[in-house]
C-alpha cells in the first residue's frame, strides 16, 4: 500500500483539479458525434422562488416544451446563494409525480377509502359545513365584570368552532384574503404558520 502523506495528497487534488478545470477528461465532441444532446441543451432558463417555505429561496428552473426538466439553486439570490434544501430540490417531482391527486378526495364517515369528487362538489361540501360549524358555535354576547365588580353583558359576535391556519406556502397576499376572511366569518382564531 502506498504510504501518502496529508500534504501529498493535497498535491495531489490540486494537480487533479487543474486537470479537470483545463479540460482534460471533459471532451464532449466524441458524444456529440454519436447524437447525444446535453440535458440542458435548447432550455429556457427561468429565475424563480421556491413555495414550500416562507424563506424565499431562489431556485433557475430548466424549462423545455414547456415542461420543468431540471431545476438548481440560483447563485445570485441572496437568500440560498445557490444552494437548496431536501423539499426545493425535490420540485421537480412534485410536479410530475403520477401519485399527486388533481381532484379532491372525500372520504364518507365510517368509509376506509377516498373517492375522487369535482372541484364544484367540494366546495360546495366545505361552505355548507362551514356555515353549519358557525351557526352551531356563534357567541352573540359576552358577560364581564368591569373595574368596579358589576356584571355587564357585550356584544361578542364570534364562532368559536371555526379556526384558521394559513400555510407556509401562502404568500403575504393570500394571508390577507385568508385573515379577511376569517373576519368575514366571525372567527377570531386566525393564524399563520410561518410565526409557529
Amino acid at each position: 500500500m502506498v504510504n501518502v502523506t496529508r500534504r501529498g495528497f493535497l498535491k495531489l487534488t490540486g494537480i487533479s483539479a487543474v486537470a479537470v478545470a483545463s479540460g482534460l477528461g471533459f471532451d464532449l465532441s466524441a458524444a456529440e458525434a454519436k447524437g447525444f444532446a446535453l440535458k440542458l441543451e435548447g432550455c429556457t432558463k427561468i429565475p424563480s422562488i421556491c413555495h414550500f417555505c416562507s424563506g424565499g429561496c431562489g431556485l433557475l428552473l430548466h424549462i423545455k416544451d414547456g415542461k420543468l426538466v431540471h431545476l438548481e439553486g440560483n447563485p445570485d439570490n441572496p437568500i440560498n446563494e445557490g444552494g437548496l434544501c431536501p423539499k426545493a430540490a425535490s420540485l421537480e417531482q412534485v410536479a410530475y409525480s403520477p401519485d399527486r391527486p388533481k381532484l379532491p378526495l372525500y372520504r364518507a364517515p365510517g368509509a376506509e377509502d377516498f373517492k375522487e369528487i369535482s372541484w364544484d362538489e367540494a366546495i360546495e361540501r366545505i361552505a355548507k359545513k362551514t356555515k353549519e360549524v358557525r351557526d352551531k358555535t356563534w357567541k352573540k354576547t359576552d358577560e364581564i365584570t368591569t373595574s368596579t365588580g358589576e356584571k355587564k353583558i357585550v356584544p361578542a359576535n364570534r364562532a368559536e368552532g371555526i379556526a384558521m391556519i394559513g400555510s407556509a406556502e401562502v404568500d403575504n397576499e393570500e394571508s390577507y384574503l385568508l385573515t379577511k376572511f376569517a373576519r368575514l366569518i366571525g372567527t377570531p382564531f386566525h393564524e399563520h404558520q410561518a410565526r409557529i
